[in-house]
């Protein structure tokens, strides 16, 4: 990979030129932090990263089943799925397609579209490691080096917020 870059709240990044690796040490069993990373995405998820926005989000969730989705529900019972789940196998790993091209519009063909791996790795019996890869981003096009950059930023807000929502009692 490239450059590797430590950051504040223990996430880790490595760069490569179409794919994002990401890591941190979560003091929780590897279950549970599957769980609070799938069932309670919108207690970490940054609002402001939705098509809905902050104030008319009213739901953010993963369907939890391979071929389900992840989609966000806006005002007035609107849904936007923006990705796929590819691999469901709890509480070891999750794969699913990254469907929102760089331009922040829905990426409908799923071959068009990055993809995102997340591992969980217990070291012990309260810490896990997890481990995300988004790879593919040669799938968006032109547009796929800036993409990855600003993924690279928003990959670390959102884990870093994820690391505190895992963290809680």
């Amino acid at each position: 990979m490239g450059q590797e870059m430590a950051g504040p709240a223990g996430v880790r990044q490595d760069v490569g030129r179409y794919s994002l690796r990401s890591s941190l040490l979560v003091p929780s069993s590897a279950e549970q932090a599957f769980a609070v990373f799938t069932g309670a995405l919108a207690d970490w998820w940054v609002r402001e990263y939705t098509w809905s926005g902050p104030a008319a989000l009213a739901e953010l969730g993963i369907e939890p089943r391979a071929g389900g989705m992840l989609y966000e529900i806006g005002p007035y019972g609107f849904r936007s799925d923006w990705g796929r789940v590819l691999t469901w196998d709890p509480p070891r790993r999750l794969v699913f397609t990254w469907q929102i091209g760089p331009d922040r519009v829905p990426v409908p063909d799923p071959a068009r579209a990055s993809e995102v791996e997340v591992l969980f790795l217990p070291e012990g019996s309260e810490r896990t490691r997890v481990e995300v890869e988004h790879r593919h981003f040669d799938r968006h096009g032109e547009a796929a080096e800036g993409y990855r950059q600003a993924l690279t930023a928003g990959w670390h807000e959102l884990l870093a917020r994820y690391l505190a929502s895992a963290t809680q009692p």
